[in-house]
């Protein structure tokens, strides 16, 4: 078994090593800085900054970090969520010095050149309008602004063509030096290393990263208060199918109800045999596929619920779907049900640290919200102390009127 050791260098940056079994290795920079950290004028800068750093350096163009590791047969990828934008590579164990250089030019260094920035905000803008075409994506991303209506969450993390057309390089400059800092960036290794020559190679690339104190104009916009939920919002679009998003408010990464929610979850709709599933398509027919699921952010989350169904069956599928809800509020869960729903969650658990990337982002994006290492075993230990009661409090604690919202695209 892996044993996570965290490490704080000079600058106050941190890094996780994981050393496993395994013929690879992952080395990823977890940032503190999305779409949460914006405000109107700054937003979808944080994901437009992922896209630019893959733009070049002074050093290297853009096809050398490319062949740079996909010529060694590995690969590597960036994502930009509303707390956080990670940076990733994969490859043979024995070039994590590369991997370490390569990413670490690119977030100390990136060149963000007129020219390149002016095709990228482009193809952004297309990113944009391809999530705008997706009616899954719509019926979510209204659901989300319904939730959050006074909060950044409520805001879509690319931004919108409005909000990147008057941005400049300067701009992308200016925010990288003050949100790239050590004290918010977290250095993750997992797979096949040495320890002690990881942590040096880490500390000769990022060790001179400037701390938050070191930096002027670093302060976040300020998150205000979440606003009032709108319970109802419907888009039409030219589609055959309608799509259902329904949504409540609930608490953040902190709370200890987390276990007992993430097992209601999971009962109510993760799988086939979840009860979702098993009422709404198997007995009733009335959706093709529907599924819970639940996002954490450090002080607040969601439980959803997405289907895709014929507009004729949006009563039917809603009274399904509420008769199931007032279920599991009124009814504690069988020892049975409770039972195979742990062996789900710790089972799927625990193969996927079965993957170096899996271990990756766990680690990191532990760190980034808690400020700690969160072992394997707290995950599991936290999950298989759930009882029928505290499944059955925590469903009444969440599915109130005033944190509900439904979000509908249906055909024109």
């Amino acid at each position: 078994m892996s044993t996570a050791s965290l490490k704080t260098l000079p600058n106050g940056l941190r890094v996780v090593l994981v050393p496993c079994e395994a013929e690879s290795v992952a080395f990823g920079l977890f940032i503190a800085s999305g779409s949460r950290h914006e405000d109107a004028k700054t937003a979808g800068i944080s994901h437009f900054i992922e896209h630019m750093l893959f733009k070049g350096t002074p050093k290297r163009k853009p096809i050398d970090i490319t062949r740079a590791i996909e010529g060694r047969g590995g690969n590597f990828n960036a994502c930009t969520s509303e707390e956080s934008t990670i940076y990733y590579t994969h490859m043979p164990y024995e070039y994590l010095g590369e991997a370490i250089d390569i990413l670490s030019d690119m977030y100390l260094n990136a060149s963000i050149p007129a020219d390149e920035f002016k095709r990228e905000k482009q193809v952004v803008i297309e990113e944009i309008k391809m999530y705008a075409d997706d009616p899954d994506s719509v019926a979510m991303e209204n659901l989300q602004r319904s939730l959050y209506p006074q909060d950044p969450l409520g805001a879509p993390t690319a931004g919108t063509p409005e909000s990147l057309a008057p941005m400049q390089p300067a701009d992308l400059k200016a925010y990288v030096k003050s949100h790239y800092t050590a004290d918010k960036t977290v250095a993750v290794v997992v797979g096949r290393f040495d320890e002690a020559e990881a942590l040096k190679l880490i500390d000769r690339s990022l060790g001179g990263v400037p701390k938050a104190s070191e930096v002027k104009g670093g302060k976040r916009s300020k998150k205000g208060g979440f606003g009032t939920v709108i319970s109802e919002i419907t888009t039409t679009k030219d589609v055959q199918q309608a799509q259902l998003a329904l949504g409540f408010r609930t608490f953040g990464l902190s709370d200890p109800r987390k276990y007992a929610a993430t097992a209601m979850d999971a009962i109510l709709g993760r799988g086939m045999s979840s009860r979702l599933f098993q009422e709404v398509r198997e007995k009733r027919g009335l959706s093709y596929d529907i599924g819970s699921r639940m996002p954490f952010f450090s002080d607040t989350g969601m439980f959803l619920i997405q289907a895709g169904l014929d507009a004729s069956k949006r009563e039917a599928t809603l009274k399904t779907i509420d008769r199931e809800l007032a279920k599991i509020c009124a009814k504690k869960v069988s020892a049975a049900e409770l039972k195979r729903t742990k062996d789900f969650l710790c089972g799927n658990f625990r193969l996927s640290h079965e993957r170096v990337l899996s271990k990756l982002f766990f680690f990191g994006s532990t760190i980034l919200a808690f400020g700690r290492l969160i072992s394997t075993e707290e995950q599991v230990e936290g999950i298989r102390g759930v009882t029928s009661d505290d499944i059955l409090s925590v469903a009444n604690d969440i599915f109130k009127p005033e944190n509900r919202s439904i979000s509908w695209v249906l055909p024109k």
